[in-house]
């Protein structure tokens, strides 16, 4: 799966967040200072390309969706992050985390749940 730029990824957080939008509703959702129309019309054109929206006609403009799920993305992120920052491990992902104290001993306990849940 090809890496989203942090502009780009702005603009599918907000797709997934809102399932469809045309471009002026994107905007709406960004902070201030708001980018220009037609920056984030080439964004998502270019996400588009990407393979990660598409897109239907409505009146005169357009209609975007994500084709590719927040989850699907984030799995592949992370396997990325684990890869090349970890030698594909994550419990060496993990331990880093902790060290930084990114990772409460609450936060470890909620994944060793989740853990056993697939377990069972």
């Amino acid at each position: 799966m090809k890496t989203l730029t942090q502009a780009e990824e702005e603009i599918m957080q907000i797709l997934w967040k809102l399932d469809e939008a045309n471009v002026a509703a994107i905007i709406d959702q960004m902070p201030d200072p708001k980018p220009a129309y037609n920056t984030v019309s080439t964004i998502t054109r270019i996400l588009e390309s990407k393979k990660f929206v598409g897109y239907r006609k409505e009146g005169r403009g357009h209609i975007y969706f994500p084709i590719v799920s927040k989850d699907a993305y984030s799995r592949a992120t992370a396997g990325k992050l684990a890869s090349n920052y970890f030698k594909g491990s994550y419990k060496s992902m993990v331990s880093f985390f902790m060290e930084q104290e990114k990772l409460s001993v609450q936060d470890l306990e909620d994944i060793l749940k989740e853990i056993n849940k697939k377990e069972e």
